[in-house]
């Protein structure tokens, strides 16, 4: 059960994602912006907030910590990630 659940979720990430890139696309060519800046702008922020969303949660709740480490493990992740 817990491979179908992986499975699962997988391909809703990859559809989410392809959904995503299209979008962005459709805003550039509406706005008539290049791809480039909608997906340095749009997309980062939107692939940012739910980190910001728990770092601002933590805090709130008086315990930094956790944002300190969640912005430490996104910046590793993403440096790891795209550098391979």
């Amino acid at each position: 059960m817990d491979i179908l659940y992986a499975l699962l979720g997988l391909t809703i990430l990859v559809l989410a994602g392809d959904m995503l890139v299209r979008g962005a696309v459709n805003v550039s060519l509406r706005l008539g912006v290049p791809a480039l800046i909608v997906s340095l702008t749009i997309v980062a922020v939107g692939t940012s907030a739910p980190e910001l969303l728990v770092s601002v949660s933590a805090v709130l709740e008086d315990v930094p910590g956790i944002a300190v480490g969640n912005v430490v493990g996104s910046n590793i992740a993403n440096v790891l990630l795209v550098l391979g």
